[in-house]
């Protein structure tokens, strides 16, 4: 016998542990987005009632709204996403210690060497399944296959709490008759190249001309043909194996231009908060700092600089951040969006101690933030902050406002 791989797709993720906190939004749609006054006013996700009304993720607000009336807008709270989708990969890694995740509610599972303890893919598939809904309160589509490409279009076939089996044997019936869109790897370009060329569906692309695929789109035309033969060979990949993170960032767009050196050291400061979370967290330090600017003409700029010694030390990213930006931005044009990153990561390790005692503050530092972070773990991201931020709880006579809720972007 093959490989037996499975993906499984936490169904309507955000919408779904959003109503696990608040049971109101379980009698109604739900549409998860940022707050209209921040700029974020986009749908991040949608209840399965909301998608029947033919709401979309990218959606503005206001447009979500007049496809449904009815649905109830909520803020994300990204670390309850983080929260569920861990426990979801502790339930995977019961059966199996291959588990690759794509994304917070993605995840491919090799079970091959699974089979004689837990039984075949179908059934390990629907035990999972029966122990999201009781455990977690959460359901999942699982697609059930011999390789990553196929599991995944698997699990996009039966939503919400659904199980479909590709198999070496039926994957021209089930896969073939499907739109070329739906085979992973396919974006928008691919995609009208390949209808000007009258690839249509994923069986057009398995017959396509060769020569075609080489000339016009290289290893990529040619990697996508073997897909849609049932050709993936990619592994899945344990934690060991997985590609290790290479930088940490968060950006925001602010509700307001920023016009002052204090607006952008407070936005970049508020930014180093969840970035230096993230790295202790991920027990990882950073050796440079990222910093992008884009004005309010939407041009943006982009400089890095390394640090004179791995940190994860908030205060420390957010001074290396604003002292970046003081020496290479001016603020001749106002901005409108910035995003910090900490790049170069190594594993946090045992760091010598100088002997200079003034030298060692950072390592304090580092000590107070831990506690910090387990803090605004427990009591919420605005449970403790630096004292500079504290007037920024309310809009000011200018209308700048806090930045929260937004977990930091992980870059691979």
């Amino acid at each position: 016998m093959g490989r037996t791989v499975l993906h499984c797709d936490m169904n309507n993720f955000y919408a779904s542990v959003e109503r696990l906190y608040d049971e109101r939004l379980k009698q109604v749609p739900v549409v998860v987005c940022g707050n209209v006054e921040k700029r974020h006013g986009i749908v991040l996700a949608k209840s399965e009632e909301a998608k029947k009304c033919g709401v979309k993720t990218g959606d503005p607000l206001w447009m979500a709204l007049q496809k449904c009336p009815s649905a109830v807008a909520v803020e994300p709270h990204f670390e309850r996403y983080v929260k569920y989708s861990r426990l979801a990969t502790q339930i995977y890694e019961e059966y199996t210690d291959l588990v690759e995740p794509f994304g917070l509610d993605e995840n491919w599972l090799d079970v091959t060497a699974s089979r004689l303890a837990f039984g075949d893919g179908v059934t390990i598939g629907n035990r999972l399944r029966e122990r999201m809904k009781k455990e977690l309160g959460l359901t999942i589509s699982v697609g059930v296959s011999f390789n990553k490409v196929f599991a995944k279009l698997g699990s996009d076939r039966k939503k919400p709490d659904g199980l479909t089996l590709i198999s070496e044997e039926n994957f021209r019936e089930v896969v073939w008759p499907l739109p070329v869109e739906e085979l992973f790897g396919v974006g928008r370009q691919t995609l009208a190249f390949f209808r000007r060329f009258g690839i249509l569906t994923v069986g057009d692309l398995a017959h396509a001309n060769d020569t075609l695929l080489k000339h016009k789109m290289g290893k990529v035309g040619a990697q996508l043909k073997a897909w849609a033969n049932g050709g993936d060979e990619s592994p899945v990949l344990s934690r060991e194996e997985q590609n290790p993170m290479k930088s940490v960032g968060h950006g925001l767009t602010t509700p307001k231009d920023l016009t002052t050196p204090e607006e952008v050291w407070h936005l970049i400061l508020e930014l180093c908060q969840d970035i230096g979370e993230k790295l202790r967290r991920y027990k990882r330090k950073a050796r440079g700092i990222a910093l992008d600017c884009k004005d309010r003409n939407l041009v943006s700029r982009s400089v890095q600089k390394t640090l004179p010694a791995p940190t994860d030390n908030t205060m420390t990213l957010a001074k290396e951040a604003f002292s970046l930006f003081q020496s290479r931005f001016t603020l001749s044009e106002p901005l409108r969006a910035v995003t910090v990153r900490a790049i170069s990561l190594e594993e946090e390790g045992a760091t010598q101690l100088s002997l200079f005692a003034e030298d060692n503050a950072p390592s304090r530092s580092s000590a107070i933030d831990r506690v910090t972070d387990q803090i605004r773990h427990r009591y919420g991201k605005d449970a403790l902050k630096s004292a500079t931020l504290l007037d920024r709880a309310l809009p000011d006579s200018h209308g700048y406002i806090p930045f929260r809720g937004f977990e930091p972007q992980e870059e691979k």
